[in-house]
């Protein structure tokens, strides 16, 4: 058995039905708790996010609450949005789009709940800046007891950030889409990348999430303007698109050119997992940037977390999974970033591949700098501050290794490590959704007497 079946056998076992019952389980319950504030609670959270602006009150933390989402979209918005959504298509069809919407529904509820307990349960490490997210708030909140859970959630992050999303990932989609866009070899952008990272980590988690704060936004726009353009032009196809997605979600998807097939099961898993790369909601990396957001009230923290999620998938993705099914490319031999360039390209036959090389080299390098700062933490929660700089060389280190790795293990590795990530998160929001369900009270309550004031 060579080094990829063995990444798949390990992949198909970690993301079985115990774990996606696990994921899509906890975020069915967490929304029933919560009465689906996914739903009811959506608007005020959008509100809340331009209100942070302004607050920069005597709150604990570090920066405000914009930057902190900012942070936590520049680390999901990336090749989960474009590549990851093409190889899920690829892979399980067009259904896998509507499964990756089921977990997203429900993952909003999670984000909401992993966030809030971020804010709840964090603290102050050795050198002033603020340490939160799942290792502590799984013990802080469940208890000495459940430790071993905690440094397991945290060297599960150190090897995200190192070996999937944060590293391998990214890099290897810049170089893949730059080389095919504009020629340029694969090692001078390797090493143009290594530098840029390098930068601007060394200012930590500020310096961050003020280049975060600036381009996210920015690509974001760009990238919307860009699809819906798409859309327009072949407006008659999206109804189709549309219901074949839904078709396909609940019925197996046929052979077709270079489409294998794909079965129910298939377009499930391939969904819901390329799903959760993408919005990371049950992953418990988004609340270690939420720990260090400016709130007073827990609640509040977490209603803008969850914004990101709805942003992530809920737009994002779809945009980018309507274009590639409209474009019929999805069954041809074309995967990766290759097939949505490709098949931007058919709306756009001389800007397309630029739009979309831009909008990919600006998300897989925001997305490297939130995963740079989430497993510095998580590092620092294993051996202290004195990690943080052995950390960050050897991170840089694989930024530059990144280029070099064949695409299918690399999605098949940071599979795996999600997995591994999600699952004592996961079992801590079980334990502490009394918690959250007791802090969205109290918020409700505060909102309430201001209202009748």
């Amino acid at each position: 058995m060579d080094y990829l079946n063995l990444l798949n056998s390990i992949d198909s076992f970690v993301w079985g039905p115990p774990l996606l019952v696990l994921l899509v389980g906890t975020g069915i319950m967490l929304t029933i708790k919560l009465k689906f504030l996914q739903i009811f609670s959506l608007p005020k959270a959008f509100k809340l996010i331009f209100t942070s602006l302004k607050d920069q009150g005597n709150h604990d933390g570090d920066i405000n609450s914009f930057h902190a989402l900012c942070t936590a979209l520049a680390a999901t918005i990336g090749t989960g949005n474009i590549v990851g959504v093409a190889t899920a298509i690829k892979v399980g069809g067009p259904g896998s789009l509507f499964w990756m919407w089921v977990a997203a529904f429900f993952g909003m509820a999670t984000k909401y709940s992993e966030c809030l307990l971020a804010v709840k349960f964090r603290s102050i490490d050795a050198k002033g800046a603020v340490a939160g997210g799942p290792m502590h708030y799984i013990e802080l909140g469940l208890g000495k007891k459940y430790k071993p859970l905690a440094i397991m959630f945290a060297v599960s992050g150190v090897l995200v950030a190192y070996f999937g999303i944060g590293t391998f990932a990214q890099v290897n989609a810049i170089t893949e889409i730059t080389n095919l866009s504009f020629g340029i070899p694969v090692k001078v952008v390797a090493a143009v990348l290594t530098i840029l990272v390098t930068a601007v980590t060394i200012g930590g988690l500020k310096s961050i999430s003020k280049v975060a704060s600036k381009i996210v936004p920015t690509m974001a726009l760009i990238y919307f303007i860009a699809v819906i353009g798409f859309l327009v032009i072949f407006a008659d196809k999206v109804p189709g698109a549309l219901k074949e997605i839904i078709t396909c979600a609940f019925n197996p998807t046929a052979a077709k050119g270079g489409f294998l097939g794909s079965t129910i099961i298939i377009a499930m898993r391939s969904g819901i997992a390329r799903g959760v790369f993408s919005n990371e909601s049950g992953l418990g990396s988004a609340p270690i940037v939420a720990a260090a957001a400016k709130v007073k009230w827990p609640a509040q923290q977490g209603l803008i977390s969850m914004t990101g999620t709805f942003i992530d998938t809920i737009i994002v993705c779809t945009l980018t999974g309507l274009t590639l099914i409209i474009s019929g490319l999805w069954t041809g031999d074309l995967n990766g970033a290759a097939l949505t360039q490709a098949a931007f390209s058919t709306g756009y036959p001389v800007i397309g591949k630029y739009i979309l090389t831009i909008g990919l080299v600006l998300f897989a390098f925001t997305t490297i700098l939130g995963w740079n700062y989430y497993g510095e933490r998580c590092m620092e929660y294993l051996v202290g501050v004195r990690g943080i700089l052995p950390y960050r060389v050897v991170f840089i280190v694989l930024i530059a290794c990144g280029a070099f790795i064949k695409l299918e293990a690399i999605w098949t590795l940071a599979d795996i490590v999600n997995g591994l990530m999600a699952i004592p998160n996961l079992i801590a929001l079980i334990g502490l959704s009394g918690v959250v369900v007791a802090e969205t009270k109290s918020y409700k309550k505060h909102l309430q007497e201001i209202e009748n004031k």
